[in-house]
């Protein structure tokens, strides 16, 4: 089992940083580039950049709580979420048909 963690390529939990305007100003976030991926296919899902995906979570974590004391973990949070969620979601089955022959 271990395998599937320890053999994970090291470019995986490499940080790095982006930077990126929040309200106006200009903020540097640091994560691991699994998560980069991962918010980027979440924005690519919702039909925007990855910029834009987290101005929106920052703008309505900040409506909902007021604050957030980490943002970067906060984000981490919502991949393993996305994760689970898509995950949990049946997978459409198609219906193949017998070729005559």
């Amino acid at each position: 089992m271990c395998e599937l963690y320890v053999k994970a390529d090291p470019i995986l939990y490499e940080s790095r940083s982006r930077s990126l305007r929040i309200r106006g100003v200009v903020t540097t976030l640091r994560l691991e580039n699994q998560f980069w991926q991962i918010l980027q296919e979440i924005a690519e899902v919702d039909g925007m950049t990855t910029n834009q995906l987290i101005t929106k979570l920052y703008e309505e974590i900040m409506e909902l709580r007021g604050e957030v004391e980490n943002f970067a973990s906060f984000l981490r949070v919502s991949c393993t979420r996305y994760l689970a969620q898509r995950e949990a979601r049946p997978v459409p089955l198609s219906v193949v048909r017998a070729s005559a022959g």
